[in-house]
């Protein structure tokens, strides 16, 4: 018997709001007038591109990690205020 969940809850969410994020673009390019295979293919590529977005928009379960990038960035923040 396998305990632990098939996905972590943020990577379910992560999925369901690219899902949800595919399927609006899809929905309004189909309203726009377009084809139904053109619709499909913005749809793919707005699930596509919402995937690492949401990815890096979520924080991690184990909380907020600074990536060396943003704490240079924080670092010249607070030398140009002071």
């Amino acid at each position: 018997m396998v305990d632990r969940p098939l996905l972590s809850l943020r990577a379910a969410l992560i999925f369901l709001l690219a899902l949800l994020t595919g399927g609006a673009a899809s929905g309004l390019s189909a309203v726009a007038g377009e084809e139904i295979a053109r619709s499909l293919l913005a749809g793919l590529a707005a699930t596509g591109l919402a995937v690492p977005f949401f990815n890096h928009l979520i924080a991690t379960e184990d909380g907020a990690v600074q990536t060396s990038d943003t704490v240079g960035a924080d670092a010249v923040e607070e030398e140009s205020r002071g």
